[in-house]
């Protein structure tokens, strides 16, 4: 892949996980209906909810910034990796979304893996 594309590619999709990370912090953050509802299935209460939104503001600009965004792409994918168990184990809806979304964030931290490589050099 050239290097131009592979640019273009890292850069759309930055903007597009850190665009869905932060929406979702703000449903979570803002006490939308939904998120309190499946927090309390859940059963870690309502500090849970806005740890987790603040986790996903964070990592959704840690995202955008190029020197970290491998870091934020691991982040919310542990974010997302919680989200699956939390689907499949309690609230029981759907959860093939959180596999496509750790997918496209696996790709990114593909992408961006050099960060971490010289990190633990």
């Amino acid at each position: 892949m050239s290097p131009n594309i592979r640019n273009i590619l890292t850069w759309i999709l930055r903007v597009v996980v850190a665009g869905l990370f932060a929406f979702a912090a703000f449903m979570k953050l803002s006490g939308q209906p939904m998120m309190v509802e499946e927090f309390g299935v859940v059963g870690l209460g309502d500090w849970f909810r806005i740890f987790t939104g603040v986790v996903e503001i964070i990592g959704a600009a840690a995202v955008l910034y190029p020197v970290t965004t491998a870091w934020g792409a691991l982040l919310l994918l542990c974010v997302d990796a919680g989200a699956f168990i939390a689907q499949v184990t309690r609230i029981h809806q759907d959860w093939v979304h959180t596999i496509v979304i750790g997918a496209v964030i696996a790709v990114l931290l593909y992408l961006t893996r050099s960060t971490i490589q010289k990190r633990l050099a």
